[in-house]
């Protein structure tokens, strides 16, 4: 039987996750939301206590810099974040083990059913961490490669096993390519990032990948590693090995430019934006549960359609109102324009657009205490 936040929360000790206590900064804005205004005299913050979260690696970076941002603001709470992935970071929150979720998929129907559970209302999804996937491999002399979506689905299905393939070869025309194998790296966990990736595969690969879209790999055997530095320890650590991973892990490996339209673009936070810009909303959710409805065959010119959209995972309702203020505090912070920018230096990520921004507020400015 699953428990609710009622019994859990204030309670749970996550195991891997660091509280930062971080001393106060001098901030004018005593929540971290971004609401200051010049000149105003500086405020003490009245909120205090732990917000427990888990979730997504993608977002570890940065995750990191917004709880220093938010605790320099805010000295008496401590945030703990357990980058455990997405579909732990799912299960925690639906069983009440924590406050809120970071998640690289939004909440389907059957999850979205369940957080009525231990929201006592419904939960919702803020899209606050955009950011490219990135394809990345170690091939020694090759630091760039372009590849449309169906050479790299047959090269993580197994059909392409050679650096030096034709499709490779005929798309990297002045690449010196060696007859090598190709090792796939595929995450091992349930993971926000594969679905992403295999659903770009599904979509834009022109039925080269038999697949659906899945949190899980769908290919049994090959190479496998847990989360997002998994992948890429694995990766540094062979040779002529390819995965996919957060843009911000990428490091010194050689990257992917993706075929769009008729030209090749480069993982970037600005061609991230530009593809959530082209995309539209999921229509079918309910009031302030915001899903981006990525077009993964995108041909807008600078467009990079391999793009995460990470969520944040928040009740409509807490138990208590300390709990209450201190989530809208923190995702507050994250959405502001001070919090994305600490994203995009930390991590590389794509800050949302002022108009995602004022609705994302809008569903925070909507959570309340159970009377």
């Amino acid at each position: 039987m699953k428990l609710s936040l009622h019994g859990r929360i204030g309670t749970i000790a996550l195991t891997g996750a660091v509280a930062l206590s971080l001393a106060a900064c001098g901030s004018d804005d005593p929540t971290g939301s971004g609401d200051s205004t010049s000149g105003a005299p500086e405020q003490a913050s009245e909120l205090s206590g732990d917000l427990n979260g888990a979730g997504a690696t993608s977002q570890e970076k940065a995750m990191d810099a917004w709880r220093a941002g938010f605790q320099s603001a805010n000295p008496d709470v401590n945030v703990n974040y357990d980058p455990v992935g997405s579909g732990g970071g799912r299960t925690q929150f639906l069983d009440g083990s924590v406050q809120f979720a970071g998640s690289d998929a939004a909440l389907d129907t059957d999850e979205l059913e369940a957080a009525k559970e231990v929201c006592t209302t419904e939960a919702v999804d803020l899209p606050l961490y955009v950011s490219p996937i990135a394809v990345v491999f170690n091939l020694e002399g090759v630091t760039e490669l372009n590849m449309s979506a169906a050479t790299i689905a047959g090269i993580f299905d197994g059909k392409i096993t050679s650096w030096d393939a034709p499709e490779i070869a005929a798309e990297n025309p002045d690449a010196t390519l060696p007859a090598q194998p190709i090792t796939p790296v595929h995450r091992s966990d349930e993971s926000g990032t594969t679905e992403n990736f295999t659903d770009y595969l599904a979509a834009a690969s022109d039925g080269a990948w038999p697949y659906e879209a899945d949190g899980n790999w769908p290919i049994a055997g090959g190479e496998s590693a847990q989360g997002t530095s998994g992948v890429i320890q694995t990766v540094q650590g062979g040779t002529g090995t390819i995965t996919y991973a957060d843009n911000s892990a990428a490091g010194t490996l050689g990257k992917v430019s993706l075929k769009v339209g008729e030209e090749f673009v480069a993982p970037s936070g600005e061609a991230a934006a530009a593809a959530v810009d082209a995309s539209p909303r999921d229509e079918e959710r309910a009031e302030h549960d915001i899903v981006v409805a990525i077009d993964r065959q995108t041909t807008a010119s600078g467009a990079y359609p391999l793009v995460l959209v990470s969520y944040s995972l928040a009740c409509l309702q807490y138990p208590d109102q300390e709990t209450a203020d201190l989530v809208k505090g923190f995702l507050s912070y994250i959405a502001s324009a001070e919090g994305q920018a600490a994203s995009e230096e930390a991590a590389g990520s794509a800050p949302i657009s002022d108009d995602l921004r004022a609705d994302v507020q809008a569903a925070i400015d909507a959570i309340t205490a159970a009377a």
